[in-house]
């Protein structure tokens, strides 16, 4: 059964990379969208680009991984695909994961594109390898759930990418991307507590900047528990539907 699984979930994987993922149009809006936010935040605060790094690599991943993912299990709901898959020797939670992974897989490439810009303009002295890592792949992982549950949690498309956004554009401005979460008032302070964005800016900023691996744990844990609590939802939503 676990290799039913295992392997169900990467053909599915594979299969939304192919059909939903991989297209032009998606690989530009999820690299250009998060630069054109970061560069008109630039252009009004002039001060070191480098500061902004952090919340651009985590703008990316966050459009990149839940942008799709958010309409993908709405859309094969509608069109009979879901019920197709759901016929498959592969248990629910495996085939959520198996959309999971596709998501995470895009916007993880994308994210891999952007890094790589950054690196050349700003150098890779210094970087914390591990914490970047580890930080950038459960940070896919708990966007890629939060666009598993958007998606199970309404029945039109319309309506997930309304709900995608209503989530996405208040946890851009209070998750430190562009205004530390210290400078926010208390009340938005524990709204930013909340989002896991908060703890992947600041992953990504102690990554960036050195700092030892202990200092990030905290961060990396709690992006850990947002997406198990994010995929435990998603699951039991996913599993009311179909039955």
């Amino acid at each position: 059964m676990l290799a039913d699984d295992v392997r169900g979930m990467l053909y599915i994987a594979l299969k939304d990379l192919r059909a939903y993922y991989l297209k032009p149009p998606n690989i530009s809006w999820g690299i250009l969208f998060p630069f054109a936010f970061v560069l008109a935040f630039a252009i009004r605060s002039p001060g070191n680009l480098r500061d902004l790094v952090p919340g651009l690599l985590s703008l990316t991943l966050l459009f990149g991984t839940s942008s799709m993912e958010a309409t993908v299990i709405v859309f094969e709901r509608r069109t009979g695909s879901l019920e197709r898959l759901l016929l498959a020797p592969i248990r629910l939670p495996a085939l959520l994961a198996g959309k999971l992974l596709g998501g995470m897989a895009f916007g993880l490439t994308v994210t891999a594109v952007v890094l790589a810009v950054t690196l050349v303009l700003f150098g890779a002295a210094g970087v914390q390898w591990p914490s970047l890592l580890l930080a950038l792949l459960l940070g896919a992982a708990a966007f890629g759930a939060l666009g598993a549950f958007v998606s199970v949690a309404v029945r039109e498309i319309f309506e997930a990418q309304t709900l995608a956004n209503l989530i996405r554009f208040p946890m851009m401005f209070l998750g430190g991307v562009f205004v530390p979460v210290t400078a926010l008032p208390p009340v938005l302070q524990v709204m930013a507590r909340l989002l896991p964005l908060t703890y992947l800016v600041e992953a990504l900023q102690g990554a960036l900047a050195g700092r030892p691996f202990s200092e990030s744990s905290p961060d990396l844990l709690a992006l850990a528990a947002c997406t198990a609590l994010l995929f435990a939802l998603a699951t039991l939503i996913l599993r009311r539907r179909v039955e």
